[in-house]
């Protein structure tokens, strides 16, 4: 405690300095598969399958759901019927979706592009410009998949939006809002621009499509059965010379789900029967058959594990967190922020009590019993932790699988 500082006050403290040289050592240990993750896993699919391959080490089962979404069930000490302790994270995050008839020839830049639609919220100007890999599965009418991942390695092409040059931009983009000066329908990425030999009357096209047939046995009609998503081709890496923080796509939320399943994968003998939820389509309102507003998926979990509970009873009884990401506050723009109930990087895991904006606009907001029992569980761990609310009121807000 601080000079004149009471000992009644909530005071947030860094977890550096709380931790002990062998708790930092162990926190940079922590930290370099989970690089690999964000690595291995820049799509749903991609974490699913990470997931599915973590567990098997750990000899654990894994229960998938359209090989976007998985369950994790540590059957507990306690029938189901007393209830169950569910955990649940989002494994995808913003990206550019390739539309279903994605290919054209620009003819007066002698481009080949791939149209886009963005998927979640995403800020368009940060996806111009910068080096895309492009992720995902076509399935051709036979059934046969075929996977793509392409721009991860040093050795493969890269894929990118174009932008215009200073020079020329200024009546096209210097004088609109940021938001407005890249528009959505132009964020196309550049293919290729060599013309195929013969007599066709897009020959760069052409190009491209005979290179896609040779290398995948796909053609233009395959692009209508597809899943295909451009993601920054970056690696993730250590940032400051501290190395204390980490800078890598995709961290909203697969933070939280990798720090789920290594959790999961490490409990034993739980005294109520444990699920962990990693889901899809949270960036988009969690909508369709992979996201957590589809119940389906969990209550044939909670079937399988007793057949005979009432299943609405069960949910009653359970309790549910929702582990999503929350915005620390950001230097030179913290007039956006509470200071007194943002959270802060370095300063332990972030308790969220409601989400939602403005007036708490479709909020989720926790019991304060609920909160109490966490506070007690996290302070029993000795785990350092904070409270967060995503800016201002009126300035910020938004929502999580819950």
């Amino acid at each position: 405690m601080k000079d004149g500082e009471s000992k009644y006050a909530y005071m947030k403290k860094s977890a550096w300095e709380l931790f002990s040289k062998t708790q930092i050592s162990h926190a940079f240990s922590f930290a370099e598969p989970y690089k690999t993750f964000l690595n291995e896993a820049k799509t749903e699919r991609e974490a699913t399958q990470f997931i599915i391959n973590a567990a098997k080490k750990k000899h654990k089962e894994v229960i998938v759901n359209q090989e976007k979404s998985a369950a994790i069930v540590i059957p507990g000490k306690k029938p189901v019927r007393k209830g169950l302790r569910i955990i649940i994270s989002h494994i995808d995050s913003p990206r550019l979706d390739l539309k279903q008839v994605p290919l054209y020839q620009d003819s007066e830049s002698h481009l080949a592009l791939f149209e886009t639609h963005y998927y979640g919220g995403i800020k368009k100007f940060h996806w111009v410009v910068i080096p895309l890999a492009l992720h995902g599965v076509v399935v051709k009418k036979d059934g046969t998949k075929i996977t793509f991942r392409l721009g991860e390695d040093e050795k493969d092409p890269v894929f990118s939006v174009p932008d215009l040059l200073p020079h020329l931009s200024r009546d096209v983009q210097d004088n609109k809002k940021i938001n407005e000066a890249i528009k959505a329908e132009s964020l196309d990425i550049v293919i290729g621009s060599m013309p195929a030999k013969g007599d066709f009357k897009e020959k760069i096209k052409a190009a491209v499509l005979e290179k896609l047939h040779t290398d995948y046995d796909i053609t233009e009609h395959d692009f209508i059965s597809a899943e295909l998503e451009a993601v920054p081709a970056f690696q993730a890496r250590d940032v400051g010379f501290d190395r204390s923080l980490i800078g890598g796509y995709g961290q909203d939320d697969r933070i939280c789900a990798y720090a789920m399943l290594q959790a999961t994968l490490d409990l034993k003998n739980p005294d109520h029967t444990i699920i962990a939820l990693f889901v899809d389509k949270e960036e988009i309102g969690s909508e369709g058959n992979v996201s957590a507003q589809t119940t389906t998926f969990l209550r044939s979990l909670i079937r399988q594990l007793d057949a005979n509970v009432d299943i609405d009873g069960v949910l009653l009884k359970s309790k549910v967190i929702s582990a999503d990401v929350q915005s620390a506050v950001t230097p030179n723009y913290t007039d956006v922020f509470e200071l007194k109930n943002a959270s802060s990087l370095g300063s332990g895991v972030v308790m969220s009590k409601f989400t939602g904006h403005g007036g708490k606009y479709m909020a989720n907001d926790a019991s304060a019993e609920y909160v109490a029992e966490i506070r007690a569980m996290l302070d029993k761990a000795h785990i350092p932790w904070q409270t967060g609310e995503l800016g201002k009121v009126d300035k910020g807000g938004g929502g999580t699988v819950a």
